[in-house]
């Protein structure tokens, strides 16, 4: 009775759809072949399982908020609780691991030590699950992240030792895409940058500059590895400027061949990071997304279905850049239990693709060439009030997974 009962509204909004030449059940067939990649680093506020060799102090740039109990204590631990957040999410997906969730044991290897051998039994569960790997190095809350920098910094050993991280990173993300079949996306960010005025921003990233040198000197085949590089304005301790910036980046992952990847909580507050899309894409083999929610600055929140996100997915779609587009998700929230943030963030996430590929553009357009803005605008409103709600519990039926009122903890 319930799934007859979805699927007579189904109906219903397939034939609203229809009236403005959207064909709902392409749209669906489309969502279904997007995979995103869904970041490890939500369950366990960003810890991961590392045993430090010395007790030296570690600067901390990554900051989760709350204390929220149920946080995995091992890796078994966060294997349980993505396994069951994916049941709970429709479609198929990766998961995207940081250098810090190697299977570490209670051996201490510190990240310049990191090899493939501590990520194999990662590879085994993604081949039980099916499902393919992303990676990240981890260039930040060490003691080696010195004075605010990591591969800029002005000192070589600093440099030397981060350098030889993300080189092992790269190997292992190669190790990934080789075994699961899948290319792996390796994303590279760092924290590098000052607090206040400083004239050493040239030689900084002079250096950096260096360091990506002889990082991506390496080459490994598309069919294992995608490179990306992510940008950010400012952070907590580099509030007057930080190395990688979107210009430095975009500039060298050009040169170079590589990839920008562009968070949606790296930009000033103002920009819009979906009005970067049709400005990048022309340029670049792909583009790599974090998507996030920053509130005022670079927070971190739990990604909704807001009106950026929504200009974001449907700039893709007009794009056609969906096969181009890596989605990967990038937020951490301590202060409401692990498992449902990640729903509330990857099912937004993927309501807004829907949205966008269910939006009747060719009417739009059509109305655009006529100048007439009035009636263009009223449409577009107007568009808003379209059932795609039911569209989206159909999906979930379709997919074995609960519809929003089905799965929310508590009730």
């Amino acid at each position: 009775m319930k799934d007859r009962a979805f699927e007579k509204k189904y109906e219903a909004a397939r034939k609203e759809y229809r009236y403005y030449g959207v064909d709902t059940d392409r749209a669906l067939r489309r969502l279904r072949k997007i995979s995103l990649s869904v970041h490890c680093w939500q369950a366990d506020d960003v810890t991961g399982f590392e045993i430090r060799k010395t007790r030296d102090a570690c600067v901390s740039d990554i900051r989760p908020t709350g204390d929220f109990p149920g946080k995995p204590r091992n890796i078994r631990e966060l294997r349980r609780d993505l396994e069951k957040t994916l049941t709970l999410i429709p479609g198929r997906h990766r998961i995207s691991l940081h250098a810090i969730y190697g299977d570490f044991g209670r051996r201490a290897v510190d990240r310049d030590e990191i090899g493939i051998e501590h990520f194999r039994s990662w590879t085994d569960w993604a081949k039980r699950l099916d499902i393919g790997l992303d990676f990240n190095a981890t260039c930040f809350n060490h003691p080696m992240v010195r004075d605010g920098y990591t591969l800029s910094s002005v000192k070589k050993e600093v440099r030397e030792f981060w350098i030889e991280h993300v080189r092992r990173c790269r190997r292992i993300a190669a190790f990934f895409g080789r075994e699961l079949k899948t290319p792996c996306l390796h994303n590279l960010w760092i924290p590098d940058g000052a607090k206040d005025i400083t004239v050493f921003r040239h030689r900084h990233r002079q250096l950096l500059r260096e360091s990506l040198d002889r990082i991506y000197a390496q080459r490994f085949p598309a069919s294992q590895i995608v490179d990306s590089l992510e940008s950010k304005l400012f952070g907590i301790g580099s509030e007057y400027y930080q190395v990688g910036s979107h210009e430095f980046y975009l500039g060298y992952a050009m040169k170079n061949k590589l990839i920008p990847c562009l968070d949606l909580g790296h930009f000033h507050p103002t920009e819009s990071v979906a009005d970067k899309i049709s400005g990048i894409l022309p340029f670049f083999k792909g583009l790599v997304i974090h998507v996030s929610r920053g509130v005022r600055w670079d927070s971190d929140h739990v990604v909704i279905l807001d009106d950026e996100l929504e200009n974001l997915t449907a700039e893709i779609v007009r794009a056609d850049a969906l096969e181009r587009v890596y989605l990967a998700l990038d937020f951490f929230d301590a202060t409401l239990n692990r498992i449902a943030a990640y729903v509330i963030g990857v099912r937004a996430l993927l309501k807004a693709l829907l949205i966008a590929l269910m939006m009747p553009d060719a009417g739009l357009q059509a109305l655009e060439k006529t100048g007439n803005k009035a009636a263009f605008l009223a449409r577009h409103e107007s568009l808003k009030n379209l059932p795609w709600g039911a569209i989206w519990d159909y999906y979930c039926l379709k997919n074995n997974v609960p519809t929003d009122r089905e799965w929310i903890p508590g009730l």
